[in-house]
């Protein structure tokens, strides 16, 4: 599971020593534990708020465990298994990422499903806007859910990639916000992740290009390289957490061998200065909420509910979004 540090235990250590004095890091993300008074009050303590941003530096990875209530969680899971069900039944034409154990799922943007505590999550964008700037801009949300294994098939792992699969700053430029909707476990296929991966990103590590259903993946020889470094970990993700990844980190979704769908939100926040283009389609109804926000830029549009709902699980796979800016500067560093 993660690494769970409470605040009394945030403090200077001395590295440990091995042979040559090399530094062995863990493998295991670390997390903030969200008291009670930082969840009402939407607000980190400084504390939380630094052990999160030198984490997301370092790893490339942090939770906020108890971040969200589980009783909204629980709400939206039951409506996207069952959203999951028919994406499924639609066979190779539904929207898999590598593999068919693993879809893009968007879910309803619409008032009965939207819930600021997990959409517009002011724990999150505190956090995001320390490592990225204030006021990001969020132009993603959509979801990855990992499906009980289909009968008579070998369940599969994705290959380890990055979702950064093009040119890029090397300094942070985008967040993941990944919010499961239940426990993540070895079972329901929680990620494997490469912590400080996200440090050596770039296409120079990778195979395939963007748009292609395979993109991102990360080379075998640089991945064997790695691992002498610093090993992946599958880490247990507590319900009503709060998973912030650099998108460049280095990552793999893994089968879930359980009989329940395991639902895992996403959104993406991009550094106010990263020009991506892309925009969010949320009902009208949702306009006050959105416009009341003042930590996030939310790159959307507004459409009459009965046309979100008609439209919303006619998503593309998730190779197929364009993470990258739409005019970038004409300048190398």
């Amino acid at each position: 599971m993660f690494s769970r540090i409470p605040k009394s235990s945030i403090r200077a250590q001395a590295p440990r020593q091995i042979s040559r004095s090399v530094r062995r890091f863990s493998s295991l993300p670390k997390a903030v534990i969200v008291t009670p008074e930082e969840r009402s009050s939407g607000i980190l303590s400084w504390r939380s708020l630094e052990l999160a941003t030198r984490a997301l530096h370092h790893d490339g990875i942090v939770a906020l465990e108890n971040a969200i209530p589980h009783d909204k969680l629980d709400f939206l899971n039951e409506k996207m298994v069952a959203d999951a069900l028919f994406l499924q039944s639609a066979g190779d034409s539904m929207p898999f990422n590598y593999n068919k154990g693993n879809i893009q799922q968007n879910p309803p943007l619409v008032k009965r499903y939207f819930d600021p505590n997990i959409f517009l999550n002011p724990l999150a964008t505190q956090t995001t806007s320390s490592l990225l700037g204030p006021r990001p801009r969020l132009s993603f949300i959509s979801g990855n859910s990992a499906l009980p294994p289909a009968p008579d098939s070998e369940p599969q792992s994705q290959p380890v990639h990055s979702d950064a699969d093009f040119e890029h700053p090397r300094s942070p430029f985008a967040l993941v916000i990944n919010i499961p909707l239940v426990e993540m476990t070895l079972d329901n296929g929680t990620t494997e992740v490469w912590l400080g991966s996200h440090l050596n990103s770039g296409k120079h590590v990778q195979e395939g290009e963007h748009g292609e259903r395979a993109s991102g993946r990360i080379r075998k020889d640089v991945l064997a390289a790695r691992a002498q470094e610093r090993q992946s970990s599958q880490p247990v993700v507590r319900k009503g957490s709060i998973v912030v990844r650099d998108l460049r980190l280095w990552h793999a979704g893994k089968p879930n061998f359980t009989e329940q769908t395991r639902v895992m939100l996403a959104m993406i926040h991009f550094a106010p200065w990263f020009r991506n283009a892309m925009e969010i389609t949320f009902s009208e109804e949702l306009r006050p909420q959105l416009e009341s926000d003042g930590g996030l830029q939310i790159q959307g549009r507004l459409k009459p509910e009965q046309e979100i709902l008609d439209t919303y699980l006619k998503g593309a796979y998730g190779n197929a979004y364009d993470f990258d800016q739409k005019e970038k500067l004409d300048i190398e560093f």
